[in-house]
Formats: C-alpha cells, structure tokens, sequence
C-alpha cells in the first residue's frame, strides 16, 4: 500500500512540474503568478519528498541516521525529522545532523540535484525573457 502512496507522491510532483512548465511559456514570464508556482513548487516537493522519507521510515527502511543511530520515535517525530531533512536537502546541502543512508542517498540526490536546477532555470528563463524583450 505504501508504494502506492509513493507512486501518487512522484505523479503529484511531476503535475507540480508540469504546472510550473506551463507558466514558463507564458510571454510575461516575470510575473507574479510565476513567483506563486514556482513557491508551490518547492512546497510540493519539499511535502513531496518528506512524504517518501516518512514512508520509508514508517516501514523500517532506515534511510536516514541521526547521531549514528537509525530515525526513532512516534509518528510525529519521524514526521517533523523527514520534512526537516527535506526542507535542508531541498534548500542546501545540509547540516550533517541527519545523514541519508542506503536508498536515502538516492532520494536525497534526487530531490538536492532539482532543488539546484530550479534556481538556474528560473533565472535563465528571466534573462532570455528579458533578451527578447
């Protein structure tokens, strides 16, 4: 059931994208529904990706350490440390309090590798905006 949950986390991401893609095109591109998108982009993936954590974590998959040790406690705390890390690996490069581990990495590269090209892309889209303009 869990991976069912994980498959609509990654189709509602993708629709995050495609939303986000479809503003992009627009010929005012600086604009203010632009900025909203691009903000419920980087929530719905900040949510997105904490989600998956929470679930690997829920199954006891251990996917993230904190202080050598495996993620533990109630729902609550696994809940508020996976969208904590997420936010971290989704915004930087992290802290180095709580370090992914196994199928952890590839889930951490992933969402670090978008959380750097979307910066770069919006500003290329803003600076051949402007060239046209």
């Amino acid at each position: 059931m869990q991976l069912v949950f994980c498959i609509g986390i990654v189709i509602c991401i993708f629709m995050s994208f495609k939303s986000v893609i479809i503003v992009c095109f627009q010929k005012n591109f600086l604009s203010f529904e632009t900025v909203v998108m691009i903000t419920y982009l980087y929530l719905s993936l900040l949510v997105g990706f904490g989600m998956i954590f929470l679930i690997c974590l829920q199954n006891d998959l251990h996917v993230l350490v904190e202080a050598g040790e495996p993620i533990s406690g109630n729902y609550f705390d696994k809940l508020g440390t996976s969208f904590y890390f997420s936010a971290v690996t989704l915004f930087s490069v992290g802290y180095g309090d709580i370090v992914p581990v196994g199928l952890g990495r590839l889930i951490a590269v992933t969402e670090a590798l978008i959380g750097y090209i979307l910066p770069a892309v919006f500003v290329a889209r803003t600076v051949i905006g402007i060239d046209k303009q």
